[in-house]
């Protein structure tokens, strides 16, 4: 005879904000941070900060995340200023898509 299962919402609730889920979506964080750190443009000699978009890769997390604050997430962020030009690009600079591509590629 099979058991029976009831799903209890409260459980779940505690389930995506516990510090073991936290923990998981910040190993997967730091896979796609990798990835992105291994594909990120560099610039040539003329740059005259060649390396800083590259070295400004971020995780965050916390247990209170999602659109209605009830979930543990981690993100992935990059704090150079012109991070959303190499990611979006502009009329002159074909975009690269770093973290798209990470996201695609890692966090398994």
């Amino acid at each position: 005879m099979a058991a029976r299962f009831k799903m209890s919402n409260k459980g779940v609730g505690q389930l995506l904000r516990s510090e073991m889920i936290r923990v998981e979506m910040v190993r997967r964080a730091e896979l796609v941070k990798s990835v992105a750190e291994s594909i990120a443009p560099v610039g040539g000699a003329s740059d005259p900060h060649p390396g800083h978009y590259k070295g400004s890769f971020n995780v965050t997390s916390t247990r209170r995340g999602g659109r209605r604050r009830d979930r543990a997430t981690a993100t992935v962020t990059n704090t150079a200023y012109y991070a959303r030009f190499v990611e979006y690009g502009t009329e002159k600079v074909h975009a690269h898509h770093v973290l798209l591509r990470a996201a695609q590629a890692g966090g398994r």
